[in-house]
């Protein structure tokens, strides 16, 4: 016995000793394919980014390339899914928490929602076209877009609400039912307040997937270079970000162009990032103090 415990304790440290070489190893190679990804990117974009690339409109006849309404589009898409999504989102998630009472529904709902988060994107957009585009004679636009994606972001707006309204202490709510409030009372006057933090979040995660996304708007918004306003943009077909980097680079071989685009999408999806780091920490500390 006295032979076998030693025995016993250093296979146990090799390995432990081999399975935190295995966990730093992963570690590392995670960090150093972000780090490489970026890099490479921002290497081949950066220098192609100029202010006569983000300020003007592609010209064929004078060979100028611009991506000033490939960047407008990208604006109107996300306000236009934004305003549809956040009520909707937070809405059903307010319902689910503090209404519904038929625990069978709400796990068929909560279900749902997640059997739409894991559908491809690709699939989105063919439901978009038959049914925005062609049922709605909605036509190829940035609306009919909008609204597809409003439906793939759906599921993120009310999975983080639903955790941050969970999240409240259920005796806040009980102290403002005792003082007499109502129930919509309580929810706006305490509930809502305390779970800001995750909404915010929410909504600008979502705004990352909505910068994206071009599978979807490749069949519902179309790739269209024509600087419009608001309301005329909305209804009219226009390139996003994303699928104006998929025209450039497959269509029609302007490498780096895509790769300026990239560069432009990366850099928008670190400060995304940031901020809703930032945010929650923001929201965090006033709750602490």
């Amino acid at each position: 016995m006295s032979t076998e415990a030693p025995s016993l304790s250093r296979r146990r440290k090799t390995y432990g000793l081999i399975m935190q070489i295995l966990m730093l190893g992963a570690t590392w190679f995670t960090v150093a394919l972000v780090v490489f990804l970026v890099l490479y990117v921002m290497i081949g974009g950066l220098p192609h980014i100029t202010w006569e690339f983000l300020s003007t409109a592609p010209s064929y006849l004078t060979e100028r390339i611009g991506i000033l309404p490939d960047i407008l589009n990208t604006v109107y898409i996300v306000l236009a899914t934004l305003i549809f999504v956040l009520p909707l989102g937070v809405g059903a998630a307010i319902y689910l928490t503090e209404y519904a009472t038929n625990r069978r529904v709400v796990v068929l709902i909560e279900y749902a929602a997640e059997t739409l988060s894991g559908i491809p994107s690709i699939i989105y957009g063919l439901v978009g076209m038959l049914f925005f585009c062609q049922f709605l004679n909605m036509r190829t636009s940035l609306m009919a877009g909008a609204l597809t994606l409003v439906i793939m972001n759906l599921p993120t707006i009310m999975r983080t609400t639903q955790e941050s309204l969970k999240a409240v202490p259920q005796s806040y709510r009980e102290g403002a039912f005792g003082l007499g409030a109502g129930k919509w009372r309580v929810i706006r006057t305490v509930v809502l307040p305390g779970c800001i933090d995750g909404i915010i979040t929410g909504s600008i995660l979502s705004v990352g997937r909505i910068l994206g996304e071009s599978a979807a708007l490749l069949f519902t918004a179309g790739f269209a270079h024509a600087v419009n306003g608001l309301f005329r943009g909305l209804t009219s077909a226009g390139a996003t970000l994303t699928v104006a980097l998929y025209v450039y680079a497959k269509e029609q071989g302007e490498f780096e162009v895509a790769f300026g685009i990239a560069a432009i999408l990366m850099l928008l999806t670190l400060i995304i990032n940031l901020s809703a780091t930032l945010v929650g920490k923001y929201f965090q500390k006033r709750k602490n103090a």
